[in-house]
């Protein structure tokens, strides 16, 4: 399969979809007019409000009755598994140990130790002659840890800040590289700083925490990892309850005008990503290794994907009555803002357009309302079989989300892979 940043930028616009954004002005989530009259995809005016203004109604596909257009899968009933992994103490061990090299500081005085994190520049020669690979300026790497023969890093234990030595280093015969394997290699290694974690203490701890001693430090830990545990079951759950729909409906007709403003806007997107990286759509073909036909069809292919989705979303919303003014999709627009750290919506309409931000919360709206009217089987993975999960299920036997005040079970598909937002101020909704 041919590694193609077009194919790459695809998965994020949809990840993005999947993860859903949303606004927070003021209680509202309706379209600015100055944004609604330059958006593609459908968004009708509805009506007059008491003040003689119209009202945008937000829609994502330029069609009234999608029915005639796609055959929407069964979504409400569906059954599915909340699969909640577990922590373990190892998984708290390592955890806290990433936060102590988090928090290490440069070490001035004194010498290397094992685990420190030191910053070196080496020159190595075999027979005298510089060899490929064996010279490098600011490598940065952790004493004990740093992939090379073990020779090296035990060179660098004992070094001072500042000092040269000179470190011999005996490739064993079985080397990945067949040209050092079985040689000896002569390094001239200068130590240009090192860095050193704490160790876990009750003072550390104090300084570092809300508790006091290790032990409820680790406590703490283990607290945030399970709860984290349950975010990203709820992350599966609702991509879970969405791939079940979509993979039970089907497309009988894309609405043209829907479709060229799909294949405009991922054609758009490529074109920053050309114009950013200093190419012409030539070059950009070339280093992606497709050709113009190619492109085209991975352009429809994004855009047919994008309008099956927004026709199946959109008709839910209007078979159930759901809408962008709904108290629970205004929640969780709230609460997307947060978790992505923007300041509001329109941080996110700025980057990712308005069409963009409206899909994606009307998705994660959707998905919600699938999601409350299955059937959940809580689970405890690890393992080939798979236990109830009775502490995922909340008194009145809602899902617990970890969010405070949140009973109902709502909690963003943030599409999982990753696809990382970032910011938005005064609009509607949408990696």
């Amino acid at each position: 399969m041919k590694k193609k940043t077009v194919l790459a930028m695809l998965i994020m616009c949809m990840a993005f979809s999947s993860a859903a954004c949303g606004n927070e002005k003021e209680g509202s989530t309706a379209q600015t007019e100055e944004t609604a009259e330059g958006e593609t995809g459908g968004n009708e005016t509805e009506g007059a409000s008491e003040d003689g203004e119209e009202a945008e109604k937000v829609r994502l596909v330029s069609v009234s009755d999608v029915s005639d257009y796609v055959t929407i899968g069964t979504y409400k009933g569906l059954e599915l598994d909340n699969i909640v992994q577990p922590v373990s103490d190892e998984d708290v061990e390592a955890e806290i140990e990433y936060r102590l090299q988090d928090s290490s500081e440069e070490v001035t005085d004194g010498t290397v130790e094992e685990g420190d994190f030191a910053t070196v520049n080496f020159t190595g020669t075999i027979d005298g002659q510089d060899f490929e690979g064996g010279t490098e300026e600011d490598y940065d790497f952790t004493v004990g840890d740093s992939g090379m023969v073990s020779d090296f890093d035990n060179g660098v234990i004992g070094m001072k800040k500042g000092e040269t030595k000179e470190v011999t280093v005996a490739f064993p015969e079985d080397y990945y590289d067949p040209a050092v394997a079985g040689k000896t290699a002569v390094y001239e290694i200068t130590l240009q700083k090192f860095t050193r974690a704490p160790e876990l203490t009750d003072e550390w701890v104090a300084e570092n925490s809300d508790v006091k001693t290790t032990d409820e430090y680790r406590q703490a830990v283990k607290a945030e990892l399970e709860e984290n545990a349950n975010e990203m079951a709820k992350l599966d759950l609702y991509a879970s309850a969405w791939t079940m729909v979509l993979d039970a409906s089907e497309v009988k007709e894309y609405p043209q005008e829907d479709l060229d403003a799909a294949v405009q806007a991922y054609k758009d997107l490529n074109d920053q990503y050309i114009q950013e990286a200093g190419m012409d759509m030539s070059e950009f073909l070339e280093s992606q290794g497709i050709t113009e036909e190619e492109y085209e069809e991975e352009c429809t292919r994004y855009a047919e994907a994008k309008v099956e989705q927004n026709l199946i979303v959109q008709g839910i919303m209007d078979q159930e009555g759901l809408s962008f003014e709904d108290q629970e999709t205004q929640e969780l627009q709230g609460q997307l803002i947060q978790e992505y750290g923007v300041t509001d919506i329109n941080q996110m309409v700025e980057i990712y357009g308005q069409q963009e931000v409206n899909e994606s919360l009307a998705l994660l709206r959707v998905e919600k309302f699938i999601v409350d009217n299955a059937t959940i089987d809580e689970k405890v993975g690890g393992g080939d079989d798979l236990a109830e999960n009775e502490d995922a299920v909340t008194e009145n036997e809602a899902y617990d989300t970890g969010i405070e005040g949140d009973e109902s079970g709502d909690y963003a598909d943030a599409g999982a892979d990753d696809m990382e937002m970032e910011e938005t101020d005064d609009v509607v909704v949408e990696e």
